[in-house]
């Protein structure tokens, strides 16, 4: 076992996170669109693609906190801050798109 990660290995990871986490953001802007247009099967499968892209996020940052409790050395860079926030940032957009889509779907019914 390497008792260090290397610094590629930490950017490759934190990519990764942002790639996934980004994929996810914009499929959520697009479910938001859907939901002003009562598209609501489309912006649930939207959300539902999402999530799919925040797993895959949450799947990498899992990784490299799994080798940091193994006892692996990971030094501090600031794209793996910038790439935690963006996962947390989008994660939590992902449950205000899942609050709104109740509300315009409640909305809906009620204007109907």
């Amino acid at each position: 076992m390497n008792d260090q990660m290397s610094s590629e290995e930490i950017q490759i990871t934190a990519f990764n996170i942002i790639l996934h986490s980004g994929n996810a953001k914009t499929k959520i802007h697009s479910a938001f669109e859907s939901m002003r247009k009562a598209e609501f099967d489309k912006a649930n499968q939207l959300l539902d693609e999402a999530n799919e892209e925040i797993l895959e996020a949450h799947k990498s940052q899992t990784e490299l906190l799994q080798s940091y409790a193994n006892g692996t050395k990971i030094e501090m860079e600031i794209i793996m801050v910038h790439a935690q926030d963006h996962l947390m940032t989008t994660m939590t957009l992902r449950e205000i798109a899942i609050e709104m889509s109740h509300l315009y779907q409640q909305t809906y019914k009620l204007s109907s």
